[in-house]
């Protein structure tokens, strides 16, 4: 028989949250897992994958992807020094190989889980240093600000050096020209403004509540760790290492180029600018389908790389096998750098346990 004090089922309390959970965990992962392979699909079925293959074993020369992955590791490295300056100004100092690793952890954490490595990049040094989450998740925002800047800028400069290049692309691929008329579209502003001025009524008109209480402090602790770039010392240092972090995401890609022979073609054309204008526009392309969440960027950084080549003659079956070669390459330098961030983490652990048991050490007589 019932009776008031009885609890109501514990699955019955849990299943509405369960479910929440399982509808958040297929949005984060599930989500950018298909479009993965929606993608992938959609770039292999445009080619002959044996043509494709053909490409790949045949006058490849390996060494320049090799180099190709090298300079990644120093871009890595250059981001960590300038994620550095932000935290320093927060008060925040962990070593600089923690930075390093905190990098190449959140890339190859990318690899499985879109988004994630981004969280656990800021989720360790705030552990490690025992820091306010929020307040490093706010300099990680203001660090993808300054990329997001950055992306605007070269696409700017894009269109201003190979204009002619970017107008044979949206003609080839409507796609891109139905981007420019949304963004041209009135109305999309218009809906931008319109959210933006219901979010603050909403807050507004709710300000005395505790959950908007409880956000006014974490936007308070996020805008701490953001606009700590605007009053740090050393504002130069982090623009010469934003543009260190580009530049080298740019030669990487530009090296990469010699390694085939139809992009070599592209290099020695000097009325294609040595293949540096090429090299700009299948460079904008792809970081601009990083933004697409996917699994380490595989199918939509394939797919831009592919029509920015495109452009200048390139098939699409060689078009295939160059980005899908590139980005393998930098894959596995990304998993070998993450092996190194396991290895690291646990070392030092270990290391913080010995120290802890020892105590502190007496001086000397």
């Amino acid at each position: 028989m019932y009776k008031p004090t009885d609890k109501p089922s514990q699955t019955c309390v849990q299943s509405p949250s369960l479910a929440k959970s399982l509808l958040g965990y297929a949005v984060r992962y599930l989500l950018p897992l298909a479009l993965t392979v929606m993608l992938v699909w959609y770039m292999f079925k445009k080619v002959n994958f044996s043509d494709m293959m053909g490409i790949i074993r045949n006058g490849v020369d390996y060494w320049w992807i090799l180099a190709a992955m090298g300079i990644s590791v120093l871009s890595h490295v250059a981001r960590a020094a300038r994620w550095r300056l932000q935290l320093r100004a927060l008060g925040i100092r962990p070593p600089f190989m923690a930075l390093c690793c905190s990098v190449f952890g959140c890339y190859a954490l990318n690899l499985v889980f879109p988004r994630l490595g981004e969280v656990w990049r800021c989720t360790y040094i705030a552990g490690r240093q025992h820091a306010p989450l929020t307040t490093v998740l706010g300099s990680m925002v203001a660090d993808r600000l300054a990329d997001t800047l950055m992306v605007l800028l070269l696409t700017i400069l894009t269109f201003v050096v190979a204009s002619g290049a970017i107008n044979a692309f949206l003609v080839k691929y409507p796609v891109g020209r139905g981007l420019v008329d949304m963004v041209s579209d009135p109305l999309f502003w218009a809906a931008v403004v319109g959210g933006i001025a219901l979010a603050w009524g909403l807050l507004y008109f709710f300000r005395h509540t505790r959950f908007v209480g409880k956000l006014r402090g974490w936007t308070k602790e996020l805008w701490n760790g953001f606009a700590v770039v605007a009053k740090m010392p050393g504002k130069g240092r982090f623009l010469l290492l934003t543009m260190a972090i580009w530049g080298c995401y740019y030669v990487q890609l530009y090296v990469a180029f010699f390694a085939f022979p139809f992009t070599r073609e592209l290099c020695a054309d000097s009325g294609l600018a040595f293949g540096l204008v090429p090299c700009l526009v299948a460079f904008v392309l792809s970081s601009i389908g990083m933004a697409v969440p996917s699994n380490g960027g595989l199918g939509p950084w394939n797919i831009a790389v592919m029509f920015g080549l495109a452009v200048y003659g390139i098939s699409d079956a060689q078009g295939t096998a160059f980005s899908m070669l590139q980005w393998s390459g930098q894959t596995v330098m990304l998993i070998i750098l993450g092996i190194y961030t396991m290895l690291y983490i646990s070392l030092s652990r270990k290391k913080e346990g010995a120290d802890v048991l020892e105590g502190p050490k007496k001086p000397m007589a």
